[in-house]
């Protein structure tokens, strides 16, 4: 075929074309201009059988489009734009509109997590240049960010603990381009809030604070309609009603808590009970001594008791397990019988929001993921009691 000048094509300089054979359609420039798309892009995608020309002048090969494909060449602009591969894009164009609506699902799934990976990427490469300060600044709702410090605190390592792994006495902030994020672990409760702000600029960064300073931050914070977190290498600073508050970093190592994240599986159990009688049922065992609490399903309901599973008999009835409490839970999976500390799942359930509770369970040799129904963006890792939970 002809017409391979993009430039100098003299049918391109009308944009209608007057003979018999050609009246009322668009020479390949100008349709070129009307669409978009570079003219050798149009000679290729006839090559391909995607968009066929109206009409091809048999003498010269100049090709000569219609307004009624304008169209269908703007959509397939647009589908390579998003970098669609054209056998993709043919299938988005001529398929059945359930076909084309699982091709662009499928390739935007792999956009995000293409996106996802470079950014990722690109964050650590930022964070291991040496030299130079990373900056960033955040503005978040005073109360919303407090609320975010008390529920991480609630995981913060006290006492024996905390004086031996002095780290595991602090708060892990990172900001990255779309959230910020506070984390803190006292290696049996994990506890991650995510929240949104109201701005965020500079680069991904990360710090280490005290839970101490911290907390006394937010309790100032609370009161606050909108703070803004700036943060400069080691150092943070959060304004607000025209007050500043200095808090210093920490140049220790934060445990890897991503990888314990990545590391949970899937659930096999899912348990979702009333949030505040499972916490009386906690606390009450606890209040009384015991070291060890079992939870249990059966039928319809989640029975909180001081056995250990292993003294449940696999045929007893509610009736028979004195002092148990039974809850009513919506309940996915085989049935569950697990333990844990009350001292360590208590603190979880407290920093909780909401009426409900999700228990999400792979193995009794997994932490628990601790979730409320009302506020995704909280999450609570709990270790179950090591060697005394059992799931049948």
């Amino acid at each position: 075929m002809n017409d391979t000048d993009d430039t100098h094509d003299t049918h391109d300089t009308d944009d209608m074309v007057g003979n018999d054979a050609t009246e009322g359609l668009l020479s390949i420039g100008a349709f070129a201009r009307r669409v978009g798309l570079a003219p050798s892009a149009l000679r290729f995608y006839d090559d391909c059988a995607v968009l066929r020309p109206a009409h091809v002048d048999t003498a010269t090969g100049y090709r000569y489009y219609a307004e009624t494909q304008a169209p269908r060449a703007a959509l397939l602009r647009r589908l390579r734009e998003a970098e669609l591969p054209l056998v993709d894009a043919a299938a988005v164009l001529d398929g059945p509109y359930e076909d084309a609506r699982e091709v662009l699902r499928g390739h935007l799934g792999r956009t995000r997590e293409s996106a996802a990976a470079a950014r990722a990427a690109l964050e650590e490469i930022l964070r291991a240049l040496p030299g130079g300060t990373r900056r960033a600044e955040v503005s978040v709702g005073g109360a919303e960010l407090a609320g975010a410090v008390r529920q991480v605190g609630s995981a913060v390592a006290a006492g024996a603990a905390r004086e031996e792994f002095p780290v595991l006495g602090r708060v892990l902030v990172e900001i990255d381009g779309e959230e910020i994020r506070l984390v803190a672990t006292d290696r049996y409760r994990l506890a991650v809030r995510a929240l949104r702000p109201l701005s965020i600029t500079g680069e991904p960064c990360e710090l280490l604070l005290d839970i101490d300073e911290l907390t006394e931050t937010a309790a100032w914070a609370r009161r606050l309609p909108e703070v803004a977190v700036e943060v400069e290498g080691r150092q943070a600073r959060v304004r607000g009603g025209g007050e500043c508050r200095e808090l210093a970093g920490s140049d220790e190592v934060f445990p890897a808590y991503r990888m314990v994240l990545d590391d949970l599986g899937a659930a096999r159990h899912r348990v979702i009970a009333d949030r505040g009688g499972l916490r009386r049922a906690v606390a009450d065992r606890l209040d009384a001594g015991h070291r060890a609490i079992t939870l249990t399903t059966t039928g319809d309901d989640l029975l909180i008791s001081t056995e250990k599973p292993t003294e449940i008999p696999e045929e007893a009835e509610d009736a028979e397990r004195p002092g148990a409490t039974a809850l009513r839970a919506i309940r996915t999976g085989p049935p569950l019988r697990i333990a844990f500390d009350p001292g360590v799942l208590l603190p979880a359930l407290d920093a909780s929001v909401g009426p409900d509770v999700l228990l999400e369970i792979a193995s009794e040799a997994r932490p628990v993921v601790v979730r409320s129904a009302d506020q995704g963006s909280f999450t609570t890792l709990v270790m179950p009691v090591r060697n005394a939970a059992a799931t049948s």
